[in-house]
């Protein structure tokens, strides 16, 4: 929820011209990350929890390279995006190893 906050954050620091282009496409991305982890939990088999963790992998990866291409850009300033882009390499490592959890056969 943290890397959706700060993002929600950035958002308001985006032109407003970017409203309904990279922005919404930015919020959408960090937004779904934690939503496809609390759905793939809430379906109760590990096949069903590895497959939506997989899917809030790409949709992290999405909001980092929205975050980068914002960025490159010049709608916002690197430093502005430094917490959300820590932010993205902390929950990558850790939704990577939950995946490898999660796909290691049960005893």
């Amino acid at each position: 929820m943290g890397l959706a906050a700060e993002v929600y954050r950035l958002a308001k620091l985006m032109p407003k011209v970017e409203e309904f282009r990279l922005t919404s496409q930015l919020i959408r991305a960090a937004a779904s990350v934690p939503a496809n982890i609390a759905e793939g939990h809430a379906r109760g088999t590990r096949k069903d929890c590895a497959n939506f963790v997989s899917i809030a992998r790409g949709s992290l990866a999405g909001t980092e390279t929205f975050l980068i291409l914002a960025t490159t850009v010049g709608l916002l300033k690197p430093d502005d995006t430094a917490v959300a882009r820590a932010l993205c390499e902390e929950i990558s490592k850790m939704l990577s190893s939950l995946l490898n959890r999660l796909r290691e056969p049960t005893p």
